[in-house]
């Protein structure tokens, strides 16, 4: 039947620590007693003459003399505690968004949701970073003087390319889905031709802004490779929040619809996990259904995952006001802008992964606790 309902393992590569989670259902409980070995490279659990067993990942390699704190918690099945031998090796650096595109290389910017090609073939002959999204509250710190940027505009001029937090900026030019003359906010969304979807907005007459998690961006001479929607969503944020921690320092996202409402509140705890998990008969898997392309590994019954470990709060319909207050008022808390819709769809990802989680997994101080993969 697999290995006692699935294991999952949650390693630290920092502290080159791991937390093994043996699982059972409520109705899986073994009525004889359960012995559970820990090999370098291996897993075995015996219980009542049956004996179930899954070969580690290359290069997780566990040291079994360290294994502490070996117990039993209701609804979640057998933890414990183990050192690893040496760290996994490192994930391939993410690559950023500002990487993403290059000068004077040809690409074409397809809509993520269905594939229809909605910039076709364009060149930049620059591709600059844009300050954060709330640099001009900042400049009354900065200047004892009226604000000398107040009437500057940072608009891309024909083979530009802006990059922001969470989207392009790009000179429509000959683009004729861009509203000419746009005279309410309704009218500025651009919209996917084929399929509907908000893609982006028109900021002026001559600039659109496309965001990031609605656009598949690849080279013209490469053959467009379709993405999972959820997959390409979670990934898409992931890479946000790692850039902006790394270059700001900054932990705590508010993401906001572009209708100005906040949504979530995500606060980043880390970085560097790897999720090993086995799949076949594990009930967590059953629980990922929606997510059956993103938790298929390669080959064989073991899986693993690069994961971003996020805490989050929803806001939608008046929840944790107080809280989504004080953080809207905190210099500390960075914005992330993203359509409506594609908020609502984030936190259905973020609710559906916290479900898959061991109940005492699950919260953290009143937050939920959320793996990202990347």
């Amino acid at each position: 039947a697999g290995m006692a309902g699935a294991f999952l393992m949650e390693i630290r590569r920092g502290t080159q620590s791991a937390l093994l989670v043996i699982r059972y259902a409520a109705a899986e409980l073994p009525s004889a007693p359960v012995e559970v070995s820990v090999c370098a490279d291996s897993l075995e659990v015996r219980s009542g003459g049956s004996c179930d067993a899954a070969a580690l990942p290359a290069g997780v390699r566990l040291a079994p003399s360290s294994c502490r704190g070996l117990r039993r918690l209701r609804g979640d099945g057998l933890h414990l505690r183990v050192r690893l031998r040496c760290p996994p090796p490192a994930p391939d650096v993410v690559f950023t968004l500002k990487e993403s595109l290059k000068p004077n290389k040809n690409y074409i910017f397809y809509c993520q949701s269905c594939g229809d090609i909605v910039v076709k073939d364009r060149k930049f002959l620059r591709v600059l970073p844009l300050p954060s999204e709330n640099w001009s509250d900042l400049v009354e710190e900065w200047c004892c003087h009226p604000d000398p940027f107040a009437r500057s505009t940072l608009h891309p001029q024909h083979g530009d390319c802006f990059v922001g937090d969470t989207y392009f900026l790009l000179n429509s030019g000959d683009e004729s889905h861009v509203p000419e003359s746009p005279k309410s906010k309704e009218n500025t969304r651009v919209i996917c031709k084929r399929c509907k979807t908000m893609l982006g907005e028109t900021v002026s007459s001559d600039t659109i802004k496309y965001y990031v998690t609605e656009m598949n961006i690849q080279p013209a001479e490469g053959s467009f490779s379709p993405t999972p929607r959820s997959q390409f969503v979670q990934s898409m944020v992931a890479q946000c929040l790692l850039e902006l921690s790394s270059a700001k320092s900054t932990f705590r996202f508010t993401i906001k619809g572009d209708n100005g409402k906040t949504y979530i509140l995500i606060w980043l705890l880390n970085s560097d996990t790897l999720l090993v998990e086995s799949l076949g008969s594990s009930s967590s898997h059953r629980v990922f259904t929606l997510f059956g392309d993103i938790l298929t590994p390669s080959s064989g019954p073991v899986g693993t995952w690069n994961a971003v470990k996020v805490l989050y709060q929803p806001c939608i319909q008046c929840r944790n006001k107080e809280l989504a207050d004080a953080w809207e008022n905190d210099m500390g808390v960075h914005p992330l802008k993203f359509p409506s819709e594609t908020c609502l769809e984030l936190l259905l990802i973020l609710g559906l992964s916290t479900t898959s989680l061991p109940p005492s997994l699950r919260c953290m101080n009143s937050f939920q606790v959320r793996n990202s993969f990347c």
